[in-house]
C-alpha cells in the first residue's frame, strides 16, 4: 500500500464515518453542492458558501486521491490562485445584471420567436388602431391641438414600456387626464392657443419629473393615500363632467347649451353623426370587445362625410392634421406666480394619473403571478409624460380599457406595444389626411363611449352596505367634485382629507371589548353574545390594535373607568394577541397601568404577547416577575388557570 492511501486512510478512519461510505454518492453531493454553491453566491450568501467552497477545494482533492497529502504540498497550494476567483467574478457578474435588468426593465424581455411574435403583433394593431381615433378625441377634450393627441400615443408608449415593470400596460391619453389638465388650465389662457400648449408641456414635464423623483425615492406607497371609495367618487364626478362637457358638440350644438333650449343652431348632421357613432361603439363594446370598432366607425364616417361634403356645408370637422415626427419642444419660461398655480395641479395629477397605473398594473401582475413593482412603474410613467412634453404634448397615464384589450387579445410581453408603436407611426406619417373630413361629433362621441364605464351608481349603493362612513366620504367626494369645477382637483383633495381623518379617528378610538367564553369556544364582546365573566371579580379584556401613541391613553382609560365603576374587581387580564407593535407611549402606559394595579392590590394577568412586543417591555425593564404579575404563552392556558382563580392561593406568582 502507498503512502498516499496510508494517509487517506488514517484521515478517514480518524473521521466520522461517511454514509453511504460511497465516493460516487459523495461526487454527487459534491455536485449539488457546488451548484448550491453558485446559487448562494449568486444571491450574495457567503456564510454557507464558504463552507462549500472550502470543501469543494479541499476536502474532495483529497478524497480523489489527488489533493496535497505533505505539509509543503499544503503549503504551496496556499499561494496557488484558488479557481474560486472565477466564481467570484461570475457573481459580480450576475449581481450587475441583475441591478441592470431592475433599472433597465426591457432587459427582461423575452426573446422574440415565430410563435410570440404572432400573438403579439395582432395585440398591438388591435391597440394601436383604437388608440389613434381616442388620442385625437382626447387632445380635444384637453384644449390641445388634436395632432398631439397621436404624438402622446408615439413616444410616451415607448419609453414606458422600455422602462416600467409592467409591460403589458397601454400608455398614452386618457380621458381623466386629459379633463384634468383642461380643468386645471382654465382661466389662464384660451385653451388651444400657443400659451396653454405651454402651460400643458409645463404640466406634462413637472407631473413627470415627480413621478421619476417618487419612483427613485421609492415613495410608490404615496399612493395608499387614496382610499378606493374617493378615487371611486372622484372618478363617476369627473365622468359626469366629461359626459356634459362632450355633449353639445355630439348633439351639434353649435352654440353650446343655450342652443337646446332656444332650438337654434343645431347641426343635424353632427347629430346624426354623433348618435349613431355612440351607439354603433356601445353595442360592438358588449358584441365583439376585440375589434377595432372606434377605427371602423371612425373610417366609415369619414368616407361619408367626404362624399356629403361636410365640410363646405359647414359642419365641424377634425381638419387638416400635420404628418411627419413630433419636433423637440422646448417649453418658455414661465411667471413664478404662473409657477405656484401649477404646482397643485401637478400634485393632483400625479396621484391620479397613477391611481389611473395602478388599477390595471395590479390586473396584469396578478394574472402573470409576479409582484408588482409600484416605484419601477412610477419611473417609467413619470419617463413617458417627459417625453409626451418635450413632443408638445399633455400628460399621458394608463388606460384601463385599451390595457385590458390588450390583455384580452392576447399580449404576452411588451413586443405587443412595440408592434402598436409601429401601428401610430405608420398612421402619423401616411394616414393622418384620412381623418380630415371626421366630424368632430364623431370624437366627442368616441369620448363619451369611454366614460360612460365610469358611470356606476350601483357602487354607491354597494359602498353604502359595506361601511357609512366611507360611502359619506365618497358621496361628499362627487358633490365636491361636481360643485368645484372647472376646479376638479379639490374633489380628490378633499376625499383625500376626510380619508385620512377617518384613518386617524379609528386610531384614536381602538375596539377594546370585555370578554367572555363562547360556547364555540372563542372569545368574543362579552356584552354583545350576553356571556358570563370568564371568572368571578375579573375584567378580562381585548384591544384589537396596536399599542402606541394613538391607542395607549384609550387602553389606560377603558381600565379606570371599569374599576371605578366595580371595585370588587381583583383581577384584570389584557389578552394581548392583536397587539402586534408597541411604542414608547405604550410602553410608559402599560408600566403605570401595571403600578397602579399593584398598588391597589389588583393582579395583572396577560396572555399571548407576542415576542416583539414582549422584547421592547422587557427592554424597558417592564415584566417584572413578582405576585402580582401572571403571564401565559396561550388564550387556552390563559383561559383554564383563570377559572382556577377562587382556589389558587394569593401569590401564584410568575407563570410561563
Amino acid at each position: 500500500m502507498h503512502l498516499h492511501d496510508l494517509t487517506l486512510q488514517g484521515r478517514m478512519q480518524s473521521r466520522p464515518r461517511l454514509r453511504p461510505p460511497c465516493l460516487a454518492n459523495l461526487r454527487g453531493i459534491y455536485a449539488q453542492q457546488a451548484h448550491l454553491l453558485d446559487l448562494a453566491t449568486s444571491q450574495r450568501l457567503h456564510p454557507q458558501g464558504v463552507a462549500i467552497a472550502h470543501m469543494r477545494d479541499h476536502a474532495l482533492p483529497r478524497l480523489r486521491g489527488h489533493g496535497p497529502s505533505t505539509h509543503t504540498q499544503r503549503k504551496q497550494q496556499r499561494h496557488t490562485p484558488h479557481k474560486t476567483t472565477n466564481s467570484g467574478i461570475a457573481s459580480r457578474y450576475d449581481w450587475c445584471m441583475h441591478s441592470a435588468k431592475h433599472w433597465f426593465p426591457f432587459l427582461n424581455w423575452p426573446r422574440p420567436s415565430q410563435h410570440l411574435l404572432k400573438s403579439e403583433a395582432f395585440a398591438g394593431l388591435s391597440v394601436g388602431l383604437m388608440v389613434i381615433p381616442q388620442g385625437v378625441a382626447y387632445a380635444a377634450l384637453a384644449g390641445m391641438p388634436l395632432i398631439t393627441g397621436i404624438y402622446a400615443s408615439l413616444l410616451p408608449a415607448l419609453v414606458a414600456v422600455l422602462f416600467s415593470a409592467s409591460q403589458r400596460l397601454s400608455v398614452g391619453p386618457t380621458a381623466l387626464t386629459a379633463i384634468l389638465v383642461s380643468a386645471s388650465l382654465s382661466g389662464m389662457a384660451v385653451p388651444g392657443s400657443a400659451e396653454w400648449v405651454n402651460l400643458t408641456v409645463w404640466l406634462s414635464l413637472m407631473t413627470g419629473l415627480l413621478q421619476v423623483v417618487l419612483g427613485f425615492a421609492r415613495f410608490g406607497w404615496l399612493l395608499n393615500l387614496v382610499s378606493s371609495p374617493v378615487l371611486m367618487a372622484f372618478t363617476q364626478g369627473a365622468g359626469v363632467l366629461i359626459i356634459s362637457s362632450q355633449l353639445p358638440a355630439l348633439l351639434g350644438f353649435t352654440h353650446g347649451w343655450s342652443s337646446a333650449l332656444t332650438g337654434a343652431g343645431i347641426d343635424w348632421a353632427s347629430l346624426m353623426f354623433g348618435v349613431v357613432t355612440l351607439v354603433l361603439l356601445v353595442l360592438a363594446r358588449r358584441w365583439r370587445p376585440t375589434f377595432p370598432s372606434v377605427l371602423v366607425v371612425v373610417l366609415g364616417a369619414a368616407g361619408i362625410s367626404w362624399a356629403l361634403g361636410l365640410e363646405a356645408a359647414g359642419t365641424a370637422v377634425v381638419g387638416a392634421l400635420p404628418q411627419g415626427l413630433p419636433a423637440l419642444f422646448v417649453p418658455s419660461v414661465i411667471d413664478w406666480p404662473v409657477f405656484k398655480q401649477l404646482v397643485l395641479p401637478t400634485l393632483v395629477i400625479t396621484l391620479v394619473s397613477f391611481l389611473e397605473t395602478a388599477s390595471s398594473a395590479k390586473v396584469d401582475n396578478d394574472r402573470s403571478g409576479k409582484r408588482w413593482d409600484q416605484d419601477q412603474d412610477l419611473i417609467g410613467q413619470g419617463l413617458a409624460k417627459v417625453a409626451s412634453g418635450l413632443c408638445g404634448a399633455f400628460p399621458t397615464s394608463s388606460s384601463f380599457s385599451r390595457s385590458a384589450l390588450n390583455l384580452y387579445a392576447g399580449a404576452q410581453s411588451a413586443w405587443a406595444t412595440i408592434f402598436s408603436v409601429a401601428v401610430i407611426l405608420g398612421i402619423l406619417l401616411c394616414f393622418t389626411s384620412v381623418l380630415h373630413p371626421v366630424p368632430q361629433s364623431v370624437l366627442a362621441a368616441i369620448v363619451v363611449a369611454a366614460v360612460m364605464g365610469l358611470i356606476k351608481p350601483h357602487a354607491f349603493v354597494q359602498l353604502y352596505k359595506i361601511n357609512r362612513v366611507e360611502a359619506a366620504t365618497a358621496v361628499v367626494t362627487f358633490v365636491i367634485t361636481l360643485l368645484a369645477a372647472p376646479r376638479l382637483y379639490w374633489g380628490v383633495l378633499a376625499g383625500v382629507v376626510m380619508g385620512l381623518s377617518h384613518f386617524l379617528h379609528t386610531r384614536l378610538h381602538p375596539r377594546i371589548i370585555e370578554v367572555g367564553l363562547h360556547p364555540d369556544g372563542s372569545l368574543r364582546d362579552r356584552h354583545l353574545w350576553k356571556l358570563p365573566p370568564l371568572a368571578p371579580h375579573l375584567y378580562a379584556l381585548r384591544m384589537d390594535a396596536e399599542l402606541d401613541f394613538a391607542a395607549a391613553s384609550t387602553l389606560e382609560r377603558a381600565v379606570m373607568e371599569h374599576l371605578g365603576q366595580h371595585p370588587n374587581v381583583a383581577h384584570v387580564c389584557l389578552f394581548a394577541l392583536p397587539i402586534n407593535r408597541i411604542d414608547a407611549t405604550g410602553v410608559e402606559s402599560l408600566a403605570k397601568l401595571e403600578a397602579m394595579l399593584r398598588e391597589r392590590g389588583i393582579s395583572l394577568h396577560i396572555s399571548g404577547m407576542k415576542l416583539p412586543v414582549e422584547t421592547v417591555l422587557r427592554r424597558a425593564g417592564c415584566l417584572q416577575a413578582h405576585a402580582g404579575l401572571h403571564m401565559y404563552r396561550t388564550d387556552a392556558e390563559a383561559i383554564q388557570q383563570l377559572r382556577q382563580l377562587e382556589a389558587l392561593p394569593a401569590d401564584m406568582g410568575w407563570c410561563i
